[in-house]
């Protein structure tokens, strides 16, 4: 009986050294899987930073009329002195983490003069389309004339890059706006 013992005396520290590779195994998995997952947390949020400069960038834009008048120069505070560029410190440290660019220029991508006949004369905004029209009433057609104003569709793309994470966003957007004939001529073809 004794002999059987003998032989068996090293299984255990076979089995137990086993078990222990084993367990590092998945601390190891697991410790990878985690770090895994904050990166992937991270980029998702420098995405979404990047979405969010894009997109306050170019509501800023639309809510000046910079761009119907001067697209090269839209942005009324340039980031640096470059024209249509933005900077945005997201966590407040004073140091600027993502730069926008609107590229291309806000572009005037549709145009279509107000004809008179569709002007409402009780409509003040409508009132200033027809300031100044010359009344030709005994001319065949003169009635339904261009007007002073035209609809216009502007197209915005801003593309913000992180300065530190170089997380890419694109967000174009587009905006209709009724300007004046003298406006469509300088900036619209």
């Amino acid at each position: 009986m004794n002999s059987n013992i003998r032989t068996q005396q090293g299984m255990t520290l076979v089995v137990a050294l086993v078990m222990l590779v084993m367990l590092t195994l998945f601390a190891v998995t697991a410790m990878n899987t985690g770090t895994t997952n904050l990166k992937v947390v991270g980029n998702m949020q420098a995405r979404s930073e990047a979405v969010g400069a894009a997109q306050q960038l170019v509501e800023t834009v639309l809510s000046t009329p910079t761009f119907i008048s001067n697209p090269a120069n839209a942005v009324v505070n340039p980031c640096g002195g470059t024209a249509n560029t933005a900077c945005t410190d997201v966590n407040g440290d004073g140091v600027n983490d993502y730069t926008t660019v609107l590229s291309p220029q806000p572009a005037c991508v549709f145009v279509r003069p107000i004809k008179i006949v569709e002007l409402n004369l009780s409509n003040t905004e409508d009132l200033g389309c027809a300031a100044g029209q010359q009344q030709q009433f005994g001319v065949t057609g003169s009635v339904s004339g261009d007007s002073l104003c035209a609809n216009t569709v502007w197209e915005i793309t801003a593309v913000t890059t992180g300065v530190a994470t170089g997380a890419k966003a694109t967000v174009t957007q587009g905006i209709g706006v009724r300007v004046s004939s003298d406006d469509t001529t300088a900036t619209c073809l």
